[in-house]
This record gives C-alpha cells, structure tokens and sequence, in this order.
C-alpha cells in the first residue's frame, strides 16, 4: 500500500482518521495513540508482510536498550552507557549489514579470492534503511542525555507513525514525542487539516503527474542502454534527475500533509535543491533530514574542532562514503558518494577562501554534477553507468553530419519526445521559481482558493491513478 493509492485513500486514510478523532472525541487519548500504532503496522504489513514481526522485535529491542541508557545516563554509568551503546549500534548495523550488503560482501569475496560462495535470496525488508537509522540516531541520543524518557506507547508512535515509517523524513525522538502530549494535539484543526490537504494533493501531483512518467521514459533507456542513442541518454540521463526530486520530494509532501491531518508536524525534507548554486549548498537544501542525521551522528564523530582543515575535509569525505554506502550495496554506489564528498570539499574551500563564481556558471557545473551523480545512482552497476556516459558522449549518431542535418536530427527527436521534454521543462519551471514545503508552511494561511487548487490537482492526480507504482526510494 502507498500513499498514491485508491486502498490508501479511499480506505486505509479515511478509517485511520476517523478512529483516531473518535478515540479522542471521548478523551480515550492513549487508545487514540495505540490506534495509530496498530494502523501504522497494518500499512507496514501490505508492504513487508513477512518481515512485520521482525521489524515489531526490533522496535522492542531498541525501546529496551535506549530505556536502558537513559537509566545507566542518570546514574552516570559511564561504562554501562559506553557497553549499552555498543550492543545497540552493532545489533542497529548488523541488522542493516545483513539484510542490504551479505550479498554484495559475498560478490566481492568471490571475484578477489576466485571462490564460489553461494549467495542468498534475501528479501530486503521496506524502509529498513531509514527506520535503522532513527534507531541509531535514538540511542545516540539517549547516550549523550539528550533523548526523553517516553511511555512505550509514544515510543511506539515515534517510530511506527506510518506517514514517515518506510521513507522518512529521518525524525528525531524530540521532533515529535512532545507533540504528542501537547494539550491542543487531540482536537481538531482545521487550519492544519487544510494545509495537510494542500500539501498533500501537491504530493500526489508531484508523484502522478511529473515524476512517474519522467521514470517511466528513463527506465526503458536504462533498462537497455547498449541500445541508446546519444539523446535518447540525455534526455533519459535529465529525465531521472528531475523524476528522483519529484519523487521523493512527493513522497515527503505526502507525508508531511498526513502528519498533519494528526496534529504531528514533521520536519521538512527539501527546499528547493535544484536553486543550489555549488554541492555544499545543494546538500543543504536536498533530503535535509538524511544530511541532518549524517552531520550530527557521523561528520561530527570524526571532526574535532581546531584540528586543522585536513580533519574538516576528512570528516566530509567519511560522511559522504557513509552516505553512499547507506544508499545501497555497489561500487557505484561507493563512487556516488566519493564524487559527493569531493565536491562538497571543493565547495567549502571556494566558501572558505570567498572564491565565487557567477550564478549561472556556478548553477551549470552544480547542475550538471547533480546529472552525473543521478546517473551513477540508477545504474544497476559501474558497467551500465560507464556505458550511459560513453553515450551521451559518443559522436557517432552525428558522423558525417553538417550541420543542418544535426539540427534536423534533433528536431525530429524532439518532436517525437514532445511529452516527456515538455514534463521536463514544467518540472524545471516548478525547481525554480515553486515555492518550498517549508516556504509554504511558514507562510500559510488558509483561504477559499488553496481548497479549489488542492481540489483540482487531487482530482487530477486521482484520475490518473490507474496504476500502483512505487516511490523509487522504497528499494532503499
């Protein structure tokens, strides 16, 4: 079940949200709670059904284990504190380590040591990768103190709330649990349930409308990219790039809008990343929750303040290696964020020694970096994305060509891909000159005309909802 479905909205949302006001219409507050957490587990279970009473056992396990570390932080357990946090984090990874990278480390040990090992058919559970990292992001905080001492109920509702469950945004423990004993939490808002709709209704237009025929297009090239030619490649290469941001920023709309409709407001996850005009800015703006998480629980384990510039440039490049790696087992993965951290590097240094460059210079290189990266992040290996960029780089399509002819060349493909360059061209128009989420939120203010506009694209989007495709970060 996803958020961009008829199950979904017609019947899992609609059912949810009724029991959870009914609950609190008779002041039934922590049966209100429960009944999100049992529905949020419902909506796990249509994704990973197989793997729900693993994911329940490593709920508890963690509640167990970061009640434990609040109690050793109190008592200035010093030791209990640093064993605790070690068991925690290691059972957090091995966890991740062997549903998302057995096979991969078995790939690789086969290909260096020429032996055989057979792999495994290992079903990779939904969400693990962002719901292991609120786990670790939660024991860290309750070994440095500064995590809250919960009920089991709102630590259950902290980390099953379905709208952030399977991908994100990463949220933090004191994101939302005193939102959940706020005294005005259980009453009806209308202002909130109208920008939930709105936000909402953007998201699934967003998802529907712009990024699943953008991924549509792009797949079928990369699905057989011996067979392209070089624009079918960029067309393919740009259609990617702008499909994940759609996507993923949809999804985060999505999710955002339902938090709402419970009175739970969740942390904003892109401001406009395609405006950056360099990769450090880029990284601030895209999947801020994500970059949150790694600068507080992995750049700032490694950088120590005063020592030197080689430590500061060090600490970005683990934390882009890291990045990488989370996002999936292959090389060009490792790659992804190697190229990532290089280029956040050289952003600070131009930041640090006040070096800049024009704005639409800056935007194209950033711009064209972004494309290069995307590339490298949907290619299923090295191979195929070595095999995109000879192609897109190829002149042979264009051999014995003058220039008339090129141009006639490029205009019959272009009128044959009219759609998806017209989708491209609304989609950069919306990157650049939208609103954000967050502007939004900060901004709103509830009027007659938000209710028709959010009307319009939710019908839209709902007459095209034909099909069921996924968000494209589920894989993750």
């Amino acid at each position: 079940m996803i958020f961009s479905s008829y199950s979904f909205i017609l019947i899992f949302l609609p059912i949810t949200f009724l029991g959870y006001r009914l609950f609190n219409a008779f002041k039934l507050y922590d049966v209100a709670k429960l009944w999100l957490v049992f529905a949020s587990l419902y909506f796990y279970a249509q994704g990973s059904a197989s793997f729900v009473w693993i994911f329940i056992a490593d709920v508890l396990f963690n509640l167990t284990v970061g009640a434990q570390l609040i109690q050793a932080q109190k008592a200035n357990a010093v030791w209990n504190k640093r064993i605790l946090l070690a068991v925690g984090l290691a059972a957090n990874i091995l966890f991740l380590g062997y549903y998302k990278y057995y096979n991969f480390a078995i790939e690789n040990i086969n290909f260096f040591t020429g032996q055989t090992f057979a792999l495994l058919q290992i079903a990779l559970p939904l969400g693990i990768s962002f719901f292991t990292f609120q786990f670790i992001a939660y024991l860290v905080d309750c070994y440095r103190g500064k995590a809250l001492e919960t009920s089991i109920i709102d630590f259950l509702l902290f980390v099953t709330f379905f709208p952030q469950l399977i991908v994100g945004p990463i949220v933090h423990q004191t994101d939302v649990v005193p939102q959940f004993n706020d005294k005005k939490q259980p009453l009806f808002n209308k202002t909130n349930m109208m920008l939930g709709m709105v936000l909402f209704s953007i998201g699934c237009a967003k998802k529907i409308l712009l990024a699943d025929p953008l991924t549509g297009y792009a797949v079928g090239y990369f699905n057989d990219t011996a067979s392209g030619d070089t624009l079918t490649a960029w067309l393919s290469s740009f259609s990617y790039t702008l499909s994940y941001y759609f996507d993923l920023s949809g999804y985060a709309d999505m999710a955002i809008g339902l938090g709402l409709f419970f009175n739970i407001k969740l942390p904003s996850n892109f401001n406009s990343p395609y405006k950056a005009r360099n990769f450090r800015e880029y990284w601030q703006r895209w999947h801020m929750t994500l970059s949150r998480f790694l600068s507080d629980y992995i750049f700032r384990s490694v950088y120590r303040k005063g020592k030197g510039s080689f430590n500061f440039y060090f600490a970005v490049m683990v934390t882009f290696l890291v990045s990488g790696f989370w996002h999936g087992a292959g090389w060009q993965f490792v790659l992804w964020g190697i190229l990532n951290g290089v280029f956040v590097c050289m952003s600070h240094f131009m930041y640090r020694n006040n070096l800049k460059l024009p704005f639409i210079i800056a935007w194209v290189i950033t711009f064209a970096g972004v494309v290069g990266t995307r590339i490298l992040f949907v290619s299923d290996s090295m191979k195929e994305s070595l095999q995109v960029f000879r192609t897109m780089f190829s002149a042979k399509d264009f051999a014995n060509m003058d220039m008339s002819l090129v141009l006639n060349h490029v205009a019959t493909f272009a009128a044959y891909h009219l759609y998806v360059i017209a989708l491209l061209i609304v989609a950069m128009l919306i990157s650049f000159f939208g609103r954000s989420t967050t502007q939004l939120m900060n901004e709103y203010k509830p009027k007659y005309w938000h209710a028709a506009a959010a009307a319009v694209l939710f019908g839209i989007s709902l007459s095209q909802m034909t099909s069921v495709s996924n968000f494209l970060y589920f894989q993750f």
